[in-house]
């Protein structure tokens, strides 16, 4: 099996063992350990592919059991729509790194969560004397749905009320769901950045526990969030002392490069906590989360979970990070991710012209576009299945069901010409769901 392709052959082989359940055969899978040395992969590998089929809907995790295929499920349209780019020169250089490790026969701590790659996301975060994190205040995970599990029952947060800018990643607004809290969604203003007055009144009318803002580029919207909304944002939060989640998930992806000032430079740091991702970064090979938080709860709760992720794939990630690898390669995807996301909103205007609205986005994977009230999304996602362009209906942004004259796209290919072809599958659909109304 080719390094290169392993995720996908992992990912191959657990859905013929799915299809195998769903014809009546054994529903339980091959735990971690097992598949990792039946295909001799590592461990990172097959929990990326089990982590997917999960979100998928398709496998269901069982503590102390193992994974069960989930026979008759359906993939969520979210789940099944979700992907980022791939970074095969990337996830190459990861290889390569984890190879050398392997002749060098170097034998990583198995501490929690891997204690080369935490002090080397802790040195990243780093920006001072009054902004700094220690490896300890580092929490990985294999994904952001079990990270943030393991987050709010550290904190007691399960049944609780918590405040999210809208729209927001439904990764985050599934775990939320899934542990019964009680999600209140903060509308954006005419700039689209959350709206202040509705943020204060909330506040000071809800049992809030915590509230969930993204870093600095609201997700799908990709809009840079000012400084000065930042401050007064942050200015809020000192009258209520409240947890406050930072969404950084996407921020490392604006297009003009890292931004000068994020959420968490105006915060009461006992109150902040970060949330991040390798994934976006270094591609399906990374799926890692990690979590930025002082609270002593978060390093019990974590050391419980005791999560299984390969010694040697984080030892690699750590050196790509204090090398400074990493960043560069983030310096030619945001030149990548700019030019591609130019082109889709060139196409998309010559295809659909002033049938919808949309402007250009300052960073992100998705171009965020309203319908017009004759249109309903529906269709339109099925019409561009399987396509180069992939199609979010807004309403997986909201709790309430909010957007759903909006859609998310995200175009993944390389082709022009399949670009066009997707969107014109898109106009029809669209069309055709105007003339049925």
């Amino acid at each position: 099996m080719g390094r290169e392709f392993a995720y996908q052959a992992v990912y191959r082989y657990l859905v013929a063992l799915i299809d195998e359940a769903e014809r009546g055969g054994q529903p339980r899978l091959p735990s971690l350990r097992a598949l990792s040395r039946r295909l001799r992969v590592s461990l990172a590998t097959v929990q990326a592919a089990y982590s997917l089929l999960e979100h998928e809907g398709r496998v269901q995790s069982v503590p102390k059991s193992g994974y069960f295929a989930q026979v008759g499920a359906q993939a969520s349209r979210a789940d099944a729509a979700h992907a980022l780019p791939a970074q095969p020169l990337l996830e190459r250089a990861l290889f390569a790194h984890e190879r050398r490790l392997g002749r060098l026969r170097a034998r990583p701590a198995r501490g929690l969560g891997g204690p080369r790659l935490r002090d080397a996301l802790a040195e990243r975060y780093t920006q001072s004397s009054r902004q700094y994190w220690r490896p300890e205040d580092v929490h990985l995970g294999p994904d952001v749905q079990a990270l943030l599990e393991t987050l709010l029952q550290a904190l007691a947060l399960r049944g609780s009320t918590v405040l999210v800018a809208s729209p927001c990643c439904w990764r985050i607004l599934r775990a939320l769901q899934r542990c019964d809290v009680r999600v209140v969604e903060v509308p954006l203003d005419a700039g689209r950045s959350p709206d202040l007055g509705s943020l204060s009144r909330l506040l000071g009318s809800e049992p809030v526990r915590m509230v969930i803002v993204p870093s600095c580029l609201g997700a799908p919207v990709g809009r840079l969030m000012p400084q000065r909304d930042q401050q007064q944002i942050a200015d809020l939060l000192a009258a209520h002392p409240v947890w406050l989640l930072e969404n950084d998930l996407d921020s490392e992806l604006c297009f003009a490069g890292p931004p000068r000032s994020r959420l968490r430079d105006w915060v009461d740091p006992r109150w902040l906590l970060v949330l991040g991702s390798l994934e976006a970064a270094v591609g399906a090979e990374a799926p890692y989360a990690y979590l930025l938080g002082r609270h002593m709860a978060l390093a019990e709760a974590f050391a419980q979970r005791a999560f299984e992720l390969a010694p040697m794939r984080q030892q690699a990630l750590a050196q790509m990070i204090a090398s400074g690898e990493i960043d560069e390669h983030l310096g030619r995807m945001r030149v990548a991710l700019h030019g591609r996301m130019e082109q889709l909103c060139q196409h998309l205007g010559a295809v659909l012209g002033g049938q919808v609205e949309f402007d250009m986005p300052e960073g992100g994977c998705a171009l965020w576009v309203r319908l017009s009230p004759a249109m309903v999304s529906a269709q339109a996602v099925a019409a561009t299945a399987g396509s180069a362009l992939q199609v979010l209906e807004g309403e997986q942004f909201s709790v309430h069901g909010r957007y759903r004259q909006f859609l998310a796209l995200t175009w993944l290919g390389e082709q022009p010409k399949a670009l066009i072809k997707a969107l014109e599958n898109l106009a029809r659909g669209l069309a055709f769901d105007a003339i049925r109304r």
